[in-house]
């Protein structure tokens, strides 16, 4: 059975895919934003193998974050499930970034890159991001005006690159990314067409399933079945200069 670290775990798509996992037998560790939400979890906290706390705006307790699941041991397989959508304004970390930013492109980044490397790796991302495209111009909206759909389909642009990225780049690692859909979390809503059964279905299955169809890299996925992503996505410039400007802005070296 196969150990499965899954971010911003603590309800929706996350805890959703924890669950699924943990009844196939599966071992998860957990994470949550705050002690809080931690002790909030409940009889799935008594399950799991672990869980790390912090909260991913932050850059420091990302690190933490890193620190609390290297300590468990090594992973078979992440899954970058955490993510925000609909932000009223740019907002700032800690460290002065947008967000949007920090939370759906810079600690899926940072995450990676200071984790012991697993087998698979699977980054949640979205069909709107095929809107994402121009971001490098100005990643962090410094000077833009701030829009939040479009903020937002940039960091699931930014994603599906580095999930295309790491195959490339780190060939032992399956490394995929993922459109679950428009579905019914508390992000999307209850009258969202999907269940949220459905949308764990096809990052759980490529965490750990050893069916061929899912022992591929390099794919970007929606219900079970690969879809081409945006063109910027599978574009090595696009992503060794978006790869370049995360070491720049978090201060990590991708391995």
């Amino acid at each position: 059975m196969a150990i499965v670290f899954i971010t911003g775990s603590a309800d929706g798509l996350g805890r959703a895919a924890a669950q699924s996992l943990l009844d196939q037998g599966h071992r998860v560790v957990l994470h949550a934003r705050s002690a809080d939400r931690a002790a909030a979890l409940g009889e799935l906290g008594s399950r799991a193998a672990g869980i790390a706390v912090g909260d991913l705006r932050s850059a420091e307790e990302t690190r933490r974050i890193a620190d609390q699941v290297n300590a468990i041991g090594r992973m078979d397989a992440i899954i970058h499930n955490a993510g925000v959508y609909s932000q009223p304004d740019r907002g700032a970390t800690p460290e002065g970034h947008a967000t949007t930013l920090a939370i759906n492109t810079l600690a899926p980044y940072m995450l990676t890159a200071l984790i012991e490397r697993p087998a698979r790796l699977v980054y949640l991302s979205s069909g709107l991001h095929r809107g994402g495209e121009g971001s490098l111009t100005d990643l962090d909206w410094t000077t833009r005006p701030w829009d939040s759909a479009k903020a937002y389909a940039e960091t699931k642009l930014h994603v599906v690159a580095l999930a295309l990225a790491l195959a490339r780049l780190w060939p032992e690692v399956l490394s995929n990314a993922v459109d679950p859909g428009w579905m019914q979390t508390r992000m999307g809503g209850t009258s969202a067409p999907v269940d949220i059964e459905t949308g764990q279905r096809t990052q759980t299955w490529l965490a750990v399933s050893d069916d061929p169809e899912a022992l591929v890299s390099g794919r970007y996925w929606h219900h079970l079945r690969q879809q081409e992503p945006a063109e910027e996505a599978v574009e090595r410039t696009f992503q060794d200069k978006l790869i370049a400007r995360l070491a720049e802005l978090t201060g990590v070296t991708l391995p």
